[in-house]
């Protein structure tokens, strides 16, 4: 109980304070040696409530302390774990692949692996934002990150074509349906001729922190009704899954599968 009162004093300290604090700043104020204050603050940076600056060490109160853990995962290792997985999943579909995840209140492109064939050359997107209200990337966040989605339903929903969803109803009734199914998809509604189909990716706790999908044609996506086809899908999702594993969900300390 001690920890926690420190824990919380320590936060109330920082949210306090318009500059980051030194380690002995910290301990000093809350009346602790530096190894406790050590103690307390790296399991603060550790849960994402803190943050500390690479270059002077110092410490601050995260800017959405409470909210989704995006910056604790690094950008790097996602990149790393999921490159031998969406390759494969590339070179099975023969479309473009691509990593997505939330940055600064943003859907970002972190990997992007370039059709096999089709639609010719094309600039890659690793770097770019894309909607998170149009394409099955961005409503794959919107679905599991509920500070995201107030955030994108509190502003007018920008049409990109006729297909795109600007009524935050119907919106919201997707975003369940993929949270129903566990996979997107999105037909034309980011570029009028392309589909898309993507799936969560998981960190060991279970947390939706990156996604995973394909874009390609419209016809070479879905089936008749305009359905996406089951073995794209199935393959959207064990790519998902699979990098999941990767980075440590299900998997058991020891390496077992739970």
């Amino acid at each position: 109980m001690q920890s926690v009162e420190r824990a919380t004093a320590v936060m109330h300290l920082l949210a306090a304070r318009d500059e980051p604090m030194t380690l002995a700043e910290i301990a000093s104020a809350v009346g602790v040696v530096k190894s406790t204050a050590h103690g307390l603050v790296r399991t603060l940076v550790a849960g994402g409530v803190v943050d500390q600056d690479e270059r002077s060490g110092r410490y601050r109160l995260a800017d959405d302390p409470f909210g989704p853990r995006h910056d604790v995962w690094d950008v790097n290792e996602i990149r790393s774990r999921a490159l031998n997985w969406t390759d494969a999943l590339a070179s099975r579909s023969t479309m473009a692949t691509q990593v997505t995840v939330v940055r600064g209140g943003a859907v970002q492109v972190v990997h992007d692996v370039l059709a096999t064939r089709g639609a010719g050359a094309r600039p890659m997107m690793t770097g770019s934002v894309v909607p998170a209200h149009a394409g099955a990337l961005g409503r794959v966040h919107l679905a599991y990150d509920a500070h995201l989605a107030r955030s994108v339903l509190r502003t007018d929903l920008v049409a990109h074509t006729h297909r795109t969803i600007v009524d935050a109803g119907v919106l919201v009734a997707e975003l369940a349906r993929v949270r129903d199914t566990g996979w997107a998809v999105a037909v034309g509604d980011l570029v009028h001729d392309q589909a898309a189909v993507a799936a969560p990716i998981r960190d060991a706790g279970g947390t939706v922190m990156a996604a995973v999908g394909v874009m390609g044609g419209v016809d070479d996506i879905c089936g008749r009704g305009e359905l996406p086809r089951t073995a794209i899908v199935d393959n959207v999702i064990a790519a998902a899954r699979a990098i999941s594993r990767e980075l440590g969900h299900g998997v058991a300390t020891g390496g077992q599968a739970r």
